[in-house]
Order: C-alpha cells, then sequence, then structure tokens
C-alpha cells in the first residue's frame, strides 16, 4: 500500500496483472469507502443530538459541530498526506490498521464523562473541547480512511486507477446516504442508545475491509502507477489558492443555509441533515467525467434561482415551504458552481492527497468563518448573503478579461451595495410602512433587471449583491433599536414605525411586545399590558388565573412561581401580591434586554424583584432549593421549542420542584410542528392529566399585538387544574405519536402532523 512515487515504475509486469486482473480491489475499495463515510455521517447528527440538551437546544450547537467535524477532517487529511509521503507501502499499512485497533478500543460513541455544565462565556470552544474529548478519536481515523485508500488504488496499478477521484464521488454517496437514512430510518426507529451499538458494529465491519484491501494490494508487490510527466504533476500556489476558496464558500454556506433555515423550526438534527446532505451530493454529481448535470447547465439556471431569493424579503412567514425550498435550491446551484469549478481544476493523481489537504483546509476556513468569526462580528445572520455574494464569483466569464477589467464593471454596483449598507450601518433607519408597496415594486424591477443581464455575469452579480443588501438591511415598517447576537441566536428589538409598539424577535419570530402609545397617541402609563402570546384572557393568562383558583392555599396568590424561558419579560405582569417570581433563562442576552427599562419595562415595572437564573433550566431548576406553585415552560429558540425540556425525564424533574397542588403550564405554539400529543403521552408516563387551550385573537397582528398561542396544563387531579378541567379540552394519549424521553424523540411525526393532519 502506498501513494504514487516519483521514482519510475520498475514494477515487475507479472505483479503488475496480479493486481490489475483482481476483481476484488475495486469492489472492496468501493465497499469500503462507503461503508466509511457512512459512519463518519452518521456520528455527526447522532452524537449532536447527544449534546443539545446541554446547550439548550441552541441551533449553533450544529455550527460549532460542523466547524469541529471540518478542522478533524483537515487534520486527518494530513495524516494521509504525511503518511504516504512518510512510510513505505507495509509500514503505512501497519501504521493506519494499529490506529483503527486503538479507536476501537474508544467505543461505544458517548459524551466524555466528567464534562461539566458550559460556561456563561466561551459557550463553542466548551462545545469543541467536548466533542474532541467524545468523538475526536472515531472522527479522525475515519476521516483519514478515504484519501488513504483513495490514493492506494491509485498507486495500484490497476486498469481503472486512472482517475481515483471516482472514489470520492463514492464516498460521498456513502455520506449522502447516511445523511438521507438518520432522519428517516435511523432517529424514527432507535434510540440513541441502540444507535451507538450500531455504530459500533459497522466500525468492526470497516476495520475487516480495510484490512481487506491491505491483503489485496499487498499482493500487488508494491505495483504503482506510470510516473505523471513534470507537466501534469506541477501544481502552483495560485492552483492551492483556488482549491481552497473554491472549497471554503460551500462549506460556509452550508453552515450559514442551515442556521437561517433550522432557526425557526427546531434544533434538530432532522433539518441539519438536509443541507449537508445536498452539499455532499454535489460532489456525487460532478466529481466525474461525465456530470449528472454539465457545469454549463448549472451556470445558465444559477441567476433563475438567485434573482428571487435576491430580492425575497428575508424572513417571508407566507408560504414557509416554498421559501425554504427557494433557499436550498439556490444553495444547492451555487455548491454545484463551486464544486464544478473545483473538479476541473483537479491535479493528477499524483497530487491527489494534496489536493484534499487543501480542499480540507478551505472547508474548515469556510466553516470558521460562518460558524465561529460571524457570530462574533456580525450583530445578525449577514454571513449569508456575503456567501452567496462570493459564491456568484465562481460564475464563468468573471474574470474573462482579468480581475482588474472585472472589478472596474462591478464598482459601480460594490459602491451602490456598500453606500446601502454603510447608510443602514450608521442611520439604523427603516422604511415607513406607508413605502412597503412601492419598495417591493422596486425589488421586481431589480429582479427583470437581473435576469435581462444574466448573460452578463459581472452585471448580473453586482445587481445581485445589491438586491441582497437591500432586502438584509431594509424592511418597511418596522425601526430597529438594539439588535444582539449570541450563541442561540440573534435578538432584535425594533419599534413599529408609528411608534406605537416595541417589539422583540429571536429569529424571525416575535418573543413579546409592549405597547408604547395608546390609540389616541397618548404614552401609555402605569404598568404595562402582556401582549402576543401573552394577551390578557389568552390561554396562558387563564390557565395562570385557573391555578390560583384552584385551591384555598392559593386565594391570595402563590407562594413560589418558577417561569423557564425570560423573552420581554411579560408575564412577570401576572404577579400578584408577595408572590417570589424566578425566571431561568439560558441566554444572557435576553436577560439584558429584558431587564433594561430602556428596551421593555415588564420587569422593572411589575417584577422587580424578580429573580433571573442564568442557564439552562433543565440544570438550573434542578439545582434550585425551592418547590413551586407553578412552573410555566415558555422556552423558545426562535419559533422552535428546545426538546429536551419535554421529555418525559425532564417533566418529571419538573414534578420533582413542584408543591403537592401546583401544576405545570407548557407553551407549546410553534408554526411547524404539533407538540399537543407529545405532551399527552409524557402526561401519561407521569401519570399526569394533560389539559389543552388554543387563542385565536382577531385582527391584524400588527395592529392589536396579539398573536394565536397553544397552551397544554399538567395537573396531577382535576382539582389541581381548577376551572381549566372544566372548560379545557381533555386530552388522551396518542398511539400514534412515540413517547419522548433523553434517549429518543422524533420530529418529523410531529411537523407532518402540522402540515397534513392526523
Amino acid at each position: 500500500m502506498s501513494v504514487v512515487e516519483n521514482a519510475p515504475d520498475r514494477t515487475p509486469p507479472e505483479a503488475a496483472r496480479s493486481v490489475d486482473d483482481t476483481r476484488l480491489l475495486p469492489i472492496l475499495s468501493v465497499a469500503t469507502l462507503l461503508l466509511s463515510a457512512l459512519l463518519l455521517f452518521l456520528i455527526q447528527p447522532m452524537f449532536a443530538k447527544m449534546v443539545l440538551p446541554k446547550l439548550g437546544g441552541a441551533p449553533s450547537v450544529w455550527s460549532v459541530a460542523m466547524v469541529f467535524f471540518q478542522a478533524v477532517l483537515l487534520a486527518g487529511y494530513a495524516y494521509a498526506h504525511l503518511l504516504g509521503r512518510l512510510f513505505g507501502r507495509q509500514r503505512a499499512g501497519l501504521v493506519h490498521l494499529l490506529l483503527l485497533a486503538v479507536t476501537a478500543m474508544t467505543l461505544p460513541i458517548a459524551i466524555a464523562p466528567n464534562w461539566g455544565a458550559p460556561p456563561a462565556d466561551g459557550t463553542a470552544l466548551w462545545l469543541f473541547g467536548l466533542f474532541a474529548a467524545s468523538i475526536g478519536l472515531p472522527f479522525f481515523t475515519l476521516s483519514a480512511s478515504a484519501p488513504l485508500l483513495q490514493s492506494w488504488f491509485a498507486a495500484s496499478g490497476h486498469r481503472e486507477a486512472s482517475n481515483p477521484y471516482v472514489l470520492y464521488a463514492a464516498s460521498n454517496l456513502g455520506s449522502f446516504a447516511a445523511l438521507f437514512a438518520y432522519p428517516v430510518v435511523v432517529e424514527p426507529l432507535l434510540t440513541l442508545k441502540m444507535q451507538a451499538g450500531a455504530w459500533s458494529v459497522g466500525f468492526a465491519v470497516f476495520a475487516l475491509l480495510v484490512t481487506a484491501v491491505a491483503f489485496v494490494l499487498g499482493r500487488g508487490n508494491g505495483v504503482t502507477g506510470a510516473a505523471p510527466t513534470p507537466q501534469t504533476s506541477i501544481v502552483s500556489a495560485t492552483d492551492r489558492l483556488r482549491w481552497i476558496a473554491l472549497a471554503a464558500i460551500p462549506s460556509g454556506l452550508v453552515i450559514a443555509v442551515t442556521a437561517h433555515l433550522t432557526t425557526d423550526v427546531a434544533a434538530t438534527p432532522f433539518l441539519w441533515v438536509i443541507p449537508l446532505a445536498l452539499y455532499l451530493f454535489t460532489f456525487v454529481v460532478v466529481f466525474r467525467d461525465r456530470p449528472w448535470i454539465s457545469h454549463a447547465t448549472v451556470a445558465w439556471l444559477v441567476p433563475f434561482a438567485v434573482a428571487p431569493l435576491a430580492i425575497s424579503l428575508v424572513g417571508a412567514k407566507v408560504f414557509w415551504l416554498t421559501t425554504i425550498a427557494l433557499h436550498l435550491v439556490v444553495f444547492t446551484l451555487l455548491t454545484l458552481l463551486c464544486h464544478g469549478e473545483l473538479y476541473a481544476r483537479r491535479p493528477h493523481p499524483q497530487r491527489l492527497t494534496e489536493f484534499f489537504l487543501c480542499t480540507s483546509f478551505g472547508g474548515v476556513l469556510g466553516g470558521a468563518f460562518a460558524g465561529l468569526l460571524a457570530p462574533k462580528i456580525f450583530s445578525g445572520n449577514y454571513e449569508y448573503p456575503i456567501l452567496i455574494a462570493l459564491a456568484l464569483l465562481a460564475l464563468p466569464g468573471m474574470f474573462a478579461g482579468g480581475a482588474r477589467r472585472a472589478l472596474t464593471k462591478a464598482s459601480p454596483w460594490l459602491a451602490l451595495a456598500l453606500a446601502l449598507a454603510l447608510v443602514w450601518y450608521v442611520t439604523k433607519q427603516q422604511l415607513p410602512a406607508s413605502l412597503e408597496f412601492p419598495f417591493k415594486a422596486l425589488l421586481i424591477l431589480l429582479t427583470a433587471c437581473m435576469l435581462f443581464l444574466r448573460q452578463r455575469p459581472v452585471s448580473f452579480a453586482g445587481l445581485a449583491i445589491t438586491g441582497l443588501m437591500l432586502t438584509t438591511f431594509w424592511r418597511p415598517g418596522m425601526a430597529p433599536i438594539e439588535t444582539a447576537r449570541s450563541f442561540f441566536g440573534v435578538h432584535t428589538v425594533v419599534d413599529l414605525s408609528d411608534g406605537s409598539a416595541r417589539l422583540l424577535f429571536h429569529g424571525n419570530t416575535m418573543h413579546g411586545a409592549e405597547r408604547l402609545r395608546n390609540e389616541d397617541g397618548t404614552p401609555v402609563a402605569g404598568a404595562p399590558e402582556p401582549q402576543s402570546y401573552y394577551y390578557p384572557g389568552g390561554p396562558l393568562a387563564e390557565g395562570i388565573a385557573a391555578a390560583r383558583g384552584a385551591n384555598d392555599r392559593f386565594k391570595n396568590g402563590f407562594e413560589r412561581v418558577a417561569v423557564v424561558g425570560l423573552g420581554t419579560g411579560s408575564l412577570a405582569c401576572y404577579l400578584r401580591g408577595e408572590e417570589e417570581w424566578s425566571f431561568f433563562e439560558i441566554d444572557p442576552e435576553v436577560i439584558r434586554i429584558a431587564s433594561n427599562p430602556a428596551f421593555f419595562t415588564f420587569l422593572s415595572r411589575c417584577a422587580p424583584k424578580a429573580d433571573l437564573v442564568l442557564g439552562d433550566a433543565r440544570l438550573t431548576l434542578q439545582a434550585s432549593p425551592e418547590r413551586y406553585d407553578l412552573i410555566v415552560l415558555d422556552a423558545f429558540s426562535s419559533d422552535g421549542i428546545p426538546v429536551h425540556l419535554l421529555t418525559r425525564e425532564a417533566i418529571a424533574g419538573y414534578l420533582s420542584k413542584l408543591t403537592p397542588h401546583g401544576v405545570i403550564l407548557v407553551h407549546i405554539s410553534n408554526r411547524h410542528l404539533d407538540l399537543a400529543p407529545i405532551m399527552a403521552n409524557v402526561a401519561q408516563s407521569q401519570g399526569l392529566i394533560a389539559l389543552f387551550k388554543e387563542g385565536h385573537p382577531t385582527g391584524d397582528v400588527m395592529t392589536t399585538l396579539r398573536t394565536a398561542s397553544r397552551v397544554v396544563m399538567l395537573a396531577r387531579t382535576a382539582e389541581d387544574a381548577g376551572a381549566a378541567a372544566q372548560h379545557w379540552i381533555a386530552m388522551s394519549p396518542d398511539p400514534a405519536s412515540a413517547l419522548w424521553t433523553d434517549d429518543y424523540s422524533n420530529l418529523l411525526g410531529p411537523m407532518l402532523r402540522a402540515k397534513f393532519g392526523s
């Protein structure tokens, strides 16, 4: 086993035939690569799901995980490159087989023991260390195996070894299969413990296959392919930089588009794997002599997809499935564009490991930019449009007349785009609501111009960047007051254009609102009235009132109340008398915003003595020495509810902190998931009754500030539920929905039920 050597081929003809004639080598190589990729990309969503409860279900878990995977992939490729350079055939094989044996001793996959709670600051670095300690070695071993096997095959002298890059496409086919199988087969059918056990068995089979490949190659007696000519083996620094850039842009895009799409649904491997699967599938499509879709066709399609995306209002909630599909189509086409250029610039197989080393380094750069650097330097998800703009530079003809000429042509558009961004950054002003229609008309006109100029890549790219700037920064009807980005997402405080109300958005979902002016224009005096999901008479307000009236002990109010999730602090205004309220919030930025009366006054006016506890509620609430008469679960990550807060074990933990006649209110409003049956099953597992109430206020939400809400009350008896036992819907367990536990959860069912009904 060895990579291509620079020395001329002196292998005896009979030895060459012994390898060339065997049918086992390509079959074994493909099977081993497929299994390697399958294991590599099953471990990613599996382990990410294991650690989600430690990070409050934040979508950023996947962004950091992706950067970790790319960094270890780079280390694996570097190991493969050095192994081929430093050792001969037998020694290289023995070293790698020894690494496989050591890795097998660390299985099964599990979270590293004695790994404490994440810190309030430096969460990304903490998570990076957790991944390294838990799955660093298995992931490294599998990462190194793919380029090693391809280089060994390239050096085998086999008649099909002239283009080992086809094996890379086969490897990515295995990766795609793994990512498709995880949400459809693995996650719905197997618990996490069962998944880890099955993965260990797969690794054992993989080790046996690598040993078999080593044995078959050993029969070749050191066979190598024909040495390349000096011209084919020359690689310049410019070539390497192009490989790095063409790999970096799609790598950053897969993280950016995933963060953009999953923030409003839920942080779950089911949704994470879709962009990553498409990313890997593009390698299968183009890394072949005859790509499934030609590079020219991809370049022709790009403008028709990018144009509507560039001018669409970011965060539109109407026709959300269509919006998601559009983002995924654009992402796929731009990735095909970059990877097609990458394959066209591939070097001779002698440089195979160097090529993969450079592309892996580019992947780390792109991932680090989107997953680590961007959240630190941008207050919003601005890396997404930036990466789309950079991907457009791969369009054929962009630099046909030289970089200087292309820059000259694009300079007017770039100047306009930068001016728009600068004006917004300095003034933070938005367009008034009265200009919404003219603004949309301008965007439609811009789309038409982009499509008209699609044959001129420089002009098209300039217009697209301008459109991206417009829709990223300028939105009619709202004026931004504060934008803050943390590990847990982007928080935006905005005023309505007429100054009547102030709203808090997490991603594209409103997390609370406070009315600033009455209908007659006078400022609101006194304690603010809860709005959005928390409006008087709504399910949450009704549930709190029912719990208070259920027991004589509560006639003067509860003794203690725990609220999981702070938002704007709206629920604080339901505090009565001497009640002691505690809010458990994982995001320090939310605490900063809600407790600042310059932004919202719910806490300062209604509950100035409320206890604000920073950290994940499953840990901090369990650590509390108190017991509570009412626990309200109101934790959201944009529109998604952290899954680990709704499992059987989570509810059992809340019950241990509940007084004998206390109740739990669970806020389950979600545009994409029907979680009511899940809560009914969890309630049955704990011997509780589950009552359901849905509120549908009339009128426009921007006028009334009231939003539809869904709430489940969990109580030990009907008497503890008070009036809710008569007026709310009693829920029965749903046999069609599985019981969610810390070891098993599946969002596919709730999503399909929300979309198509039971």
